[in-house]
């Protein structure tokens, strides 16, 4: 391949021309190829065009400004992202399909600002290391998208020349040694994370013109500026250094994820020198001169052809060096595999999704890498889709992994290996299926019986089969027990030969490892020897496989029971049914029943769990209910407590405001009391002046009349009630004439009856109200009970004032006692009707009819017996008003007219006394005592139905009391 304004294609080994790729105007000094082998990327200093290997056709080209120039355009490793660097500094990734600007690198901070000329990447894609005509190193995380470190090389470095990441096997492509040639010819290899100086190569008498690093990084090959090649063993170099050296480089910035003053974050460090490894005479570079045929095998680019590399020439390679060139390991693979690469049929595997035995595979198999994860997933599916085999093959996933790690950034590559792997290296593994298959286990035992006897005869002592030193090689294809390197190595050997040559590998594999297996006795060492790496020569190994493949006799050579190497059929692939058609469609029904009955278990354990968690809710629910319950019952207690202490309080305001108010009631009493005792004192003092002149006048007429007006004068002592309107009445019977007096007592009769009628209505009222108004009924009672009762202290105060006038004045007063007697008598009577009015109207007309009749034959019989009684029952009525005006019911006015006169018809009667002075003085006498004593009668009925109607009425104790 030629730097010049077209490129050329040339098939290594046959020298023959293979394709012209015309496009650049001016020269090419930059190829990058994809890892996959089947783009490539040209960079020229005005344009960058991508070409497809395949075709050898131009697929994109990209043009800038003539102003700006392109720096270089190469492919990040391990993915699809191409990186454009410019000579302005500025840096673009973009995707390798679409052609879409990903994103770009922001600018370095202005203390560290230099223009990039050379550039490297580590091996993962992850850590962008850029320099140009300066000692500064810039490090960029590609994944943060920012600088994160800036280093200074010491200060004889002017310039950086060249930057290339030293490979390590056991890094996983996070490569950590930095190869820094500079200006002086001298080649520093520096740790970026520790910025110490590892080891150094050149001299400034034999400077470094170019260099490169073996893919595996065990040589670096120079050219020197004398223009010898000297190779570099980078083992020797780091052994020979006894101690670290100390730093020449210093971290002069060293950037966090997040941004921050640079200036902050320098660090300067001092200097040393280096310790240089000592020549001796075994580290002498050793000039070794390469054929021709072979050298360019080896240095340049391979691309395929349509009909496929040579194998036989393969063959001859693989055997001089013992593995394929790196570079060229994926293209060369392809051709020895013959791979069809049929996109469509593929794309209809995909497209129908992840199998359902695949679903879960991240809870079997935990991957770190969710990419890698996905790209398993989707290779297994699609092996799944293609025979129903493989859905329920439990080590298919450790049989594809190794090649899914591989080609992860090709799923249609990683498919058809795998399915080509499983077509011909698999052959006859499914006879037995689900068991392993006893068949091929059976020949590597023959082929290891053969060759060494003591070691099968190791196996069967300790009862060791071939399903525990064969079949974990097999089932994981090596890769448990080999690295990266020692794994490809093998493959390179397995996949340019007959599909025998795995079987063999496995015997080699025990043959080579028997020192330590026949150290094994117990069975748990046989597993963990076949699990897990051993300190064994990979290459011995191959050899060893090679000598078991030609000296094997033919009776038990697998070559023999194996068929050679078949290819997938290109645009379809093959049908796949070698195994028991009938245990996997019963494994396949099995697993419908087992996942149909996990699916039942699970959407019970779910119908479960839903009503644990409704119950658990239910629960929460219920205690935060009687917590609020409980909070509730509190706050009521408290409330109750507070409420019983106001009770408690308002009681006590109650109790304070009853004793005020008994004694505001106390001291009303007094004053009424007092008043009372004035007005009746002033009344008295008015009558005596009145009974005084009305004895004048019955003095002069009769001595009767005389003790008449005396007895008068001292029962109006006793009355307290109404004392201001007997006195008008009084005033007005002394200055009214008889005629006046009857016209007064029609009026006053008018009168009574309204009152009477009114009294009945409140009456009627009183019997018919609801209970609501019991304190009414109570006050009314109340008032009904003070006042019988003080009608009845008036008329027992009377009855004593009566008995100690008449005991007195006995001599004088006898007629006195004769009208007292009948004022008692007309008083019951009035009682009498007072209670029958109460007990039934009925009743009550009876005794009102009774004393009209009563009243009539007194008037018949005795006219001063007819006098007497109705000034009797004038006195009567005035003292026992209040009560009847409560419950006297309605038409008692005629009963009260005619037997209860007012107090002016009683004086004009007196005064028609004068007339009736022939009636007998004993006569009345005996008829005055019998009615006192039918008045004492039935004032003691009166308070004893007042006090027992009181105790029915009422519903509070302290009415009663009152």
């Amino acid at each position: 391949m030629e730097i010049s304004m077209f490129l050329t294609c040339v098939e290594t080994v046959t020298k023959e021309l293979v394709s012209w790729m015309r496009g650049h105007e001016s020269s090419v000094f930059s190829i990058s190829v994809h890892g996959s082998g089947r783009y490539a990327i040209t960079t020229s200093s005005d344009t960058a065009q991508l070409w497809d290997l395949d075709t050898f056709q131009r697929k994109r080209k990209l043009n800038i400004l003539q102003s700006v120039g392109i720096q270089k355009v190469f492919f990040l490793p391990l993915s699809n992202t191409i990186l454009s660097c410019f000579k302005d500094n500025s840096i673009f990734a973009w995707e390798c399909d679409t052609l879409v600007c990903k994103y770009q690198l922001p600018a370095p901070p202005e203390s560290s600002n230099i223009l990039y000329k050379v550039f490297a990447v580590t091996r993962d894609g992850r850590i962008l290391a850029a320099g140009g005509k300066s000692n500064h190193i810039h490090l960029w995380c590609l994944e943060a998208k920012q600088l994160f470190r800036i280093i200074q090389m010491p200060t004889k470095v002017r310039a950086i020349r060249h930057l290339e990441f030293l490979p390590d096997s056991f890094d996983a492509g996070s490569n950590q040694v930095l190869g820094v040639l500079s200006q002086d010819g001298i080649m520093r290899f520096i740790n970026i994370q520790t910025c110490k100086l590892l080891f150094e190569i050149g001299s400034l008498d034999d400077g470094i013109s170019s260099s490169v690093i073996s893919p595996h990084g065990r040589y670096i090959a120079s050219i020197m500026e004398n223009g010898s090649l000297n190779i570099y063993s980078v083992q020797t170099l780091t052994k020979e250094i006894n101690k670290p050296p100390p730093p020449l480089v210093k971290v002069i910035e060293d950037l966090p994820k997040k941004k921050g003053n640079s200036g902050d974050l320098k660090v300067k460090v001092t200097s040393g020198r280096v310790r240089r490894p000592a020549r001796s005479r075994e580290s002498k570079i050793q000039t070794r001169i390469l054929k021709q045929d072979l050298t360019g095998g080896f240095e340049k680019k391979e691309n395929e052809l349509s009909d496929g590399l040579n194998k036989k020439r393969l063959q001859i390679l693989l055997k001089g060096y013992g593995e394929f060139p790196t570079k060229y390991r994926m293209f060369i693979w392809r051709s020895l595999l013959q791979l069809p690469e049929n996109q469509t049929a593929f794309s209809n595997l995909i497209d129908k999704g992840i199998h359902v035995a695949f679903l879960n595979l991240q809870k079997k198999y935990p991957i770190k890498s969710r990419k890698l994860l996905r790209v398993l997933q989707r290779t297994l599916s699609a092996l799944a889709h293609w025979s129903a085999i493989f859905s329920d093959t439990p080590y298919l996933p450790l049989l594809a992994f190794p090649f899914v790690k591989l080609f992860q950034n090709n799923q249609l590559i990683c498919f058809e290996v795998v399915a080509t792997l499983i077509i011909n290296w698999c052959q006859h593994w499914f006879e037995y299926f689900p068991n392993p298959p006893i068949n091929i286990l059976s020949m590597i035992e023959n082929v290891l019986a053969f060759h060494d006897k003591e070691l099968l005869q190791h196996f069967i002592n300790h009862d060791v089969t071939s399903q525990l030193y064969a079949w974990p090689l097999l089932e994981t294809v090596f890769s448990e027990v080999l690295t990266r390197e020692e794994w490809l190595k093998l493959f390179d050997n397995v996949f340019s030969n007959h599909p025998s040559f795995l079987l063999m590998t496995v015997v080699a594999y025990n043959i080579c490892s028997r020192a330590p297996l026949l150290n094994c006795k117990r069975k748990d060492d046989f597993e963990y020897f076949f699990h897990h790496r051993n300190n064994l020569d990979i290459s011995a190994v191959i050899r060893e496989a090679y000598r078991l493949l030609d000296t094997t006799p033919a009776d038990i050579h697998p070559d023999s029971m194996l068929d050679a190497f078949v290819a997938l059929t290109k645009g379809q692939y093959p049908v796949f049914n070698q195994y028991p058609k009938f245990i996997v469609d019963y494994q396949t029904q099995e697993r419908e029943r087992i996942r149909n009955d996990e699916l039942d278990y699970l959407r019970e354990r779910q119908a479960v769990e839903e009503m644990q968690a409704e119950v658990d809710q239910q629960r929460v629910e219920d205690e935060a209910w009687y917590q609020k319950q409980e909070l509730l019952r509190r706050a009521e207690e408290t409330r109750r407590e507070i409420l019983l202490q106001e009770e408690e309080k308002m009681i006590q305001q109650r109790q304070r405001l009853a004793a005020v108010r008994r004694e505001l009631k106390v001291k009303e009493m007094h004053l009424q009391d007092a008043a009372r005792r004035r007005l009746l004192q002033l009344q008295q003092d008015q009558r005596e002046m009145e009974l005084r002149r009305l004895d004048d006048e019955i003095e002069r007429k009769v001595h009767m009349r005389d003790r008449e007006i005396a007895a008068t004068a001292k029962d109006l002592e006793m009355r307290h009630l109404e004392l201001e309107s007997q006195k008008r009445l009084y005033e007005k019977n002394l200055s009214r004439n008889q005629e006046a007096v009857a016209k007064e007592m029609k009026e006053n009769a008018d009168a009574y009856r309204q009152k009477v009628d009114l009294e009945e209505h409140m009456f009627h009222r009183l019997i018919g109200t609801d209970q609501t108004q019991n304190q009414k009924i109570h006050k009314l009672i109340e008032e009904n009970l003070a006042k019988a009762e003080q009608a009845c202290l008036n008329t027992d105060w009377r009855i004593q004032a009566l008995h100690k006038q008449r005991c007195s004045d006995l001599h004088r007063n006898e007629c006195y006692q004769e009208i007292a007697k009948l004022l008692r008598k007309n008083r019951k009577k009035e009682i009498e009707v007072l209670n029958a009015m109460m007990e039934g109207e009925a009743k009550k007309w009876e005794e009102a009819e009774e004393k009209d009749f009563h009243l009539k034959s007194e008037k018949k019989t005795a006219a001063l017996s007819d006098a007497s009684r109705r000034w009797f029952l004038e006195k009567e009525i005035h003292d026992a008003q209040h009560p009847c005006d409560k419950v006297v019911p309605k038409g008692r006015d005629e009963e009260f007219a005619s037997g209860c006169l007012p107090r002016a018809s009683q004086l004009n009667d007196i005064s028609e006394m004068e007339s009736l002075t022939q009636i007998s003085l004993n006569q009345r006498k005996m008829h005055w005592d019998a009615m006192e004593q039918d008045l004492m009668e039935r004032v003691r009925n009166l308070r004893q139905r007042l006090v027992t109607q009181a105790q029915n009425r009422c519903q509070t104790p302290h009415l009663l009391a009152t």
